[in-house]
């Protein structure tokens, strides 16, 4: 099969999407992107079919930044449905999917709306492989928000190992150029230390100096139980890459 010439990146403007269209244009890949700025919008389908003209391989890395489920879900459902039947039109040889680390066994909230998205691309005729990634650096801002309460931040205890959107911007544009297909369901990439949500959380606001106060919490809830006992946590034989949020943190906003 010959090297793709032409990637079409979904979520060309995102945290991911934005590193993955700069680092495809910077090995000399012909890029196009595809984002509601640029008047395409996967959700609706408005403007896909002519952006995929032409287009070898496509890397969804679209986000839809809400914790509600349903929410979440119609915005990856209908996307991933969209990609699949445009792009079988146009002859995209394979789509590559960024989604999340662990997600199999949550039944609620943005995981299980990523796991729909995971179903539909697996039924759709376009070849597809799937990186799953930690929780980005530059989104945990964004959670800890979420949390915020006045000056305090209410996090529900959570194991990760988080990982910076270059370093899985990376590995999706090595995914995109490589069309052969993956020996396993799909590939994992985290940052190379553990944390917690709250240890993040200390870190950035002590960087930031907000929010004042950051409280752990526990809820009776199976999901909760299950990201407090480490099941966002990667499994033997993920890719680790890129630095520490520490060390993140403290380039990206030194003090």
């Amino acid at each position: 099969m010959p090297a793709p010439k032409k990637i079409a990146v979904v979520g060309a403007t995102g945290r991911v999407g934005k590193q993955t269209v700069d680092i495809l244009t910077k090995r000399g890949y012909d890029v196009v992107k595809i984002s509601r700025s640029q008047g395409v919008d996967v959700v609706t389908g408005e403007g896909l079919a002519a952006a995929l003209v032409g287009v070898d391989v496509i890397v969804d890395a679209a986000s839809n930044p809400t914790p509600d489920q349903a929410e979440a879900t119609e915005f990856f459902t209908a996307s991933a449905e969209n990609l699949q039947r445009e792009g079988a039109r146009a002859g995209v040889r394979q789509i590559v999917v960024v989604s999340i680390i662990g997600i199999d066994n949550f039944a609620g909230g943005y995981y299980a709306a990523k796991i729909e998205q995971e179903r539909v691309h697996r039924a759709g005729s376009v070849p597809i492989k799937i990186l799953r990634a930690a929780q980005f650096h530059e989104f945990l801002g964004i959670v800890i928000e979420w949390c915020t309460q006045g000056d305090v931040a209410y996090l529900p205890k959570m194991r990760t190992q988080p990982v910076e959107a270059r370093a899985v911007a990376e590995v999706l544009a090595d995914l995109a150029v490589d069309e052969q297909p993956l020996d396993k369901p799909w590939v994992e990439i985290a940052g190379p230390q553990a944390e917690t949500l709250a240890d993040v959380a200390t870190a950035l606001a002590a960087n930031r100096g907000y929010p004042a106060k950051i409280e752990e919490v526990s809820a009776d809830d199976p999901d909760q139980r299950l990201a407090a006992t480490g099941a966002l946590l990667p499994n033997a034989g993920a890719i680790l890459a890129g630095p520490t949020y520490a060390e993140w943190l403290e380039t990206e906003f030194p003090s």
